[in-house]
């Protein structure tokens, strides 16, 4: 939306619609979504000034009304599916990955929740026909994971009939077997993943916001962003934030973290995919007492939580633990040099 549009708001000047413009709040949808003291903060204007202009925008976006359950299920076919070409797990998932929602993997070192991150990104950047999203990943980095190299094993790992696919449409000319074709494909898969490493919480935090604003300058792109990836969402929180006298403070700023990757999503039509790490629960003397760590608040924001557990040689459990429209279950898959595969 051009800036100019943010003037009609009430309180909104050019210098105000300048300042909100650079703090993220392009448009009547960005701003209705937003809190007053949210917008107070970032936009430099006043608490009281800031509702005004958010109650302007709600009603000019025509947003926070109710709407019936026929147009929510409308809006609901706009949301795209990520597979994960395995179908257990797409079966699981009724389809695989949501737009518009929080995926949540947990599980021990070594379960294979980076292996998931890396294989999304190449998926992604599929066209639908082959269960991507046709667009463009975005990976926060905490524990130094990206590896290029795995998305280059992933990539070859395809299909050939998709790798052919990816060369006709991307004008590589080549074959599934010639070298300096595949690594023609690697470069525009590697252009299409935004990557930046977080140094510590605070960091993380300002990186989603980077996002944002990634999302919304290629929102008309040829490859929008349709993939957000923080692996691992509560590593620097769990590192930072030591003892029960800090609990309350780490959630609250992981909380704030979770609604900014949320909003993503749901303004730009992205899938979030958050890795989590693990504790072992003491008190627990039966069944796995493996549980994530980030409590309550990221429970309850995570629309879908999957547990990824190790089995024999290369095999994972893939487990869904809570889903607001399915049942749990599980799925088997493995973790191959050419990436994840089915049983």
């Amino acid at each position: 939306m051009p800036e100019d549009d943010l003037e009609s708001l009430p309180g909104v000047g050019p210098a105000t619609a300048d300042k909100l413009v650079d703090s993220g709040f392009e448009s009547y949808q960005a701003i209705a979504v937003a809190s007053p003291g949210e917008m107070s903060n970032t936009a430099d204007v006043g608490e009281s000034t800031a509702a005004d202009i958010i109650n302007a925008a709600r009603d000019a976006a025509d947003i926070g009304g109710f709407e019936t359950g026929a147009a929510v299920l409308e809006r609901r076919e706009e949301i795209g599916k990520l597979s994960w070409r395995i179908p257990e797990v797409d079966d699981l998932l009724g389809g695989g990955i949501e737009t518009q929602s929080i995926t949540e993997v947990y599980g021990e070192f070594g379960a294979g929740k980076s292996q998931v991150t890396h294989q999304m990104a190449v998926n992604v950047q599929l066209p639908p026909e082959h269960g991507g999203l046709g667009g463009a990943c975005i990976f926060i980095d905490s524990e130094d994971t990206f590896r290029p190299e795995r998305i280059d094993d992933m990539m070859r790992g395809l299909d050939d009939e998709v790798l052919e696919d990816l060369f006709e449409r991307r004008e590589i000319e080549g074959t599934p077997g010639d070298d300096e074709a595949m690594n023609d494909l690697l470069n525009s898969f590697l252009d299409h993943i935004h990557v930046a490493k977080a140094f510590n919480s605070n960091h993380q935090i300002l990186l989603a916001e980077k996002a944002k604003e990634i999302a919304r300058d290629n929102e008309d792109a040829e490859f929008p962003v349709r993939l957000l990836c923080v692996d691992s969402l509560t590593a620097h929180f769990r590192a930072e934030y030591v003892g029960r006298g800090q609990l309350a403070d780490r959630q609250q700023k992981l909380n704030k973290h979770l609604h900014d990757l949320m909003r993503i999503g749901d303004l730009y039509n992205t899938a979030v995919l958050v890795t989590n790490q693990v504790a072992s629960n003491p008190d627990s003397y039966f069944g796995d007492p493996t549980q994530p760590i980030g409590g309550n608040i990221l429970g309850h924001t995570s629309t879908f939580r999957m547990y990824l557990r190790k089995s024999k040689g290369d095999k994972r459990i893939v487990k869904l633990v809570d889903a607001p429209n399915l049942a749990d279950g599980e799925a088997i898959m493995r973790v191959q040099d050419g990436g994840l595969k089915p049983e």
